[in-house]
């Protein structure tokens, strides 16, 4: 299977682009593959630190690997929103395609050092390596932050680190949003132009299907699915449990896993 790294790059020639969706247990993992093996589209499977907390690092890739071939699904397993470089070792070394070290919230030349230094780890196992570069609001922190990321910064930043991947601050944030967002699509082609590396769209969830469009045109290559996904399920779980008195979760849970797959279809459909 083509290495994620070179699938990405491919995307960024042609200007199109893959949904990567964070997992969280079986049932919203197997409502991202029904969709995905539906339309016989490729997807990236990602699990943030929470998530492999919560599952622990080897059920989850295991998981992932085991459902992906069950499904038919061409897939990458990545690490999203690594806080050090310690996890991203040991997801590596777990059998991650590809991993995310997060050091935007610490200064631009911290951020390029530990950067380069999971870049370097990477190698060793000939992984994909995402960072991310300016501001985007994470849950709990203010939207609307003006410190986009800069073309010259961002060529910079890349050239020094060799990193894959660089999820760019144009007007997104985690979570959902309080207003539609404007991002900055002339912004983006700016970037576009200042470096190599695949472009990502983190907090792409309520972004209007046009905008998303012209980011995809713009150069995005990766578009990153998390709050929705984990929404509809937890919403359609709790309103089929108002209805019902039935005790087996095997009888409950298909229900949000229909909802999980339908999302993911519509995004399919807008991304691809």
């Amino acid at each position: 299977m083509m290495k994620l790294q070179d699938k990405l790059n491919k995307l960024s020639r042609e200007r199109k682009a893959i949904l990567a969706v964070n997992f969280y247990n079986f049932e919203t993992l197997k409502g991202i593959l029904y969709a995905a093996a539906e339309a016989d589209q490729p997807i990236i499977l990602q699990a943030s630190e929470s998530t492999i907390r919560y599952l622990g690092l080897k059920i989850a890739v295991s998981l992932a690997r085991s459902a992906l071939s069950d499904y038919g699904v061409t897939g990458w397993l990545h690490l999203d929103h690594g806080s050090s470089p310690e996890i991203v070792r040991q997801c590596l070394e777990a059998g991650f395609d590809s991993v995310m070290i997060d050091a935007s919230e610490k200064p631009f030349e911290e951020n390029i050092r530990i950067t380069r230094q999971v870049v370097e780890m990477a190698s060793q196992f000939n992984a994909n390596v995402e960072a991310e570069l300016g501001y985007v609001a994470k849950l709990g922190q203010p939207q609307g932050g003006s410190s986009f990321t800069q073309p010259e910064e961002a060529g910079r930043f890349v050239e020094l680190t060799g990193v894959n991947a660089l999820a760019v601050a144009i007007g997104t944030a985690h979570g959902f949003y309080k207003s539609v967002p404007e991002l900055q699509i002339g912004l983006l082609a700016a970037i576009r132009q200042a470096t190599p590396a695949a472009l990502v769209l983190h907090g792409s969830s309520g972004i209007p299907d046009e905008m998303l469009r012209q980011a995809i045109d713009a150069g995005i290559s990766k578009v990153n699915l998390a709050t929705e996904s984990k929404n509809i399920f937890m919403k359609t779980l709790k309103k089929e449990l108002l209805q019902t008195d039935e005790i087996d979760l095997r009888k409950v849970f298909p229900v949000a896993v229909d909802a999980v797959t339908y999302l993911i279809r519509q995004k399919i459909q807008v991304v691809y």
